[in-house]
């Protein structure tokens, strides 16, 4: 697993949350929501995804920490290696 892979696996979980969302220009450094029309519950749906899908729990204090790709990827990197998928 590495960023790039992490950062496939949030942009394919907008995909399915966001279907109409044109995801080809998202920009890893630029905050999610300032790119994309998502708004809260489509972020929380964001973190329940990866919890179901991946068995990866993120605190609502760290919701921050999934801000762009660039950050996902950061936090969630250690996550992925310490065999938090399911």
């Amino acid at each position: 697993m590495n960023k790039n892979n992490i950062k496939q696996i949030v942009l394919d979980i907008i995909a399915e949350i966001a279907p109409d969302e044109d995801l080809s220009g998202v920009k890893s450094d630029i905050r999610l929501r300032e790119q994309l029309d998502l708004d809260s519950m489509d972020f929380l749906d964001i973190v329940m995804e990866l919890r179901k899908q991946h068995g990866i729990d993120v605190p609502e204090a760290e919701y921050r920490q999934l801000e762009s790709l660039d950050s996902s990827a950061n936090y969630l990197l250690p996550k992925f290696e310490s065999g938090a998928t399911a």
